[in-house]
């Protein structure tokens, strides 16, 4: 199986599973139930190997504090060309977001992440969330098969739908309407269509190419990727007549 570093990039100090684990966990109120972060972790590496799914490749990232985790495991996808599925974790000890997994691919040649779904444990962390994380961790690793077949039929159609110089601006400009990337990231997008630093998306003018271009342009706020990358799939799946709700 081709192997990939997972790159953080920014938003995050990287860090290995010692430093996740020696993070404290503020103390729980009546209403508000933090979850360990390296317990998040084992809990969903753990469910992964019960399914028979072996992790090839991990990242870790905490926040100056610790107190926002975010990691990225890399899942096995044997027959994969160029991408291969990956998990990713987050959690926070501030209350600014839930516990949760985002499930999505990891472009090989360029170290891009896409997210194509999102869960989020228990919503917050509320009084029973302890005790239910591990169903809901099983629920979530559970839709990693649908999430691999829905990946390998997107990116198949996405580098067979071409697109003019027209079509590829019309879809960036309206990238800023659902949310995709923000103004300033724009002339980075348009830098990447017309001359992608990496030669294999030099090949083409297609979706594709496109969509890496966004991802590129897209590294380094782990807050946003998830939701930002939702909706690009969201814009490129229509563009290219993928009707069917993915997510």
């Amino acid at each position: 199986m081709q192997k990939t570093s997972l790159v953080l990039h920014t938003g995050a100090r990287s860090v290995n599973r010692e430093q996740v684990a020696q993070v404290a966990t503020p103390n729980r109120t009546q209403t508000w139930v933090p979850i360990p972060h390296a317990r998040l972790l084992d809990g969903v590496q753990g469910c992964l190997e019960r399914a028979g799914l072996s992790v090839v490749n991990e990242a870790h990232g905490l926040t100056g504090d610790g107190c926002r985790y975010f990691g990225l495991l890399q899942v096995a996808h044997a027959d994969a060309s160029d991408f291969g599925l990956v998990v990713g974790l987050r959690n926070s000890h501030d209350k600014t977001f839930p516990a949760g997994l985002v499930l999505g691919a990891a472009i090989f040649v360029c170290d891009n992440l896409s997210f194509s779904g999102e869960v989020k444990l228990a919503r917050k962390h509320t009084a029973h969330v302890e005790r239910d994380l591990p169903q809901l961790i099983e629920r979530a690793i559970g839709k990693l098969g649908d999430l691999r077949r829905t990946q390998d039929e997107r990116f198949a159609s996405y580098r067979q739908h071409e697109l003019t110089d027209a079509n590829a601006h019309d879809l960036i400009v309206r990238s800023l309407d659902g949310g995709v990337v923000p103004v300033t990231r724009l002339p980075l997008v348009l830098q990447e269509w017309r001359e992608p630093r990496h030669p294999e998306f030099r090949k083409d003018r297609t979706a594709w190419r496109l969509f890496n271009a966004f991802t590129e342009a897209l590294k380094g706020n782990l807050d946003m990727l998830p939701r930002r990358t939702q909706a690009l799939h969201g814009l490129l799946d229509a563009a290219c007549g993928l009707t069917v709700n993915r997510n």
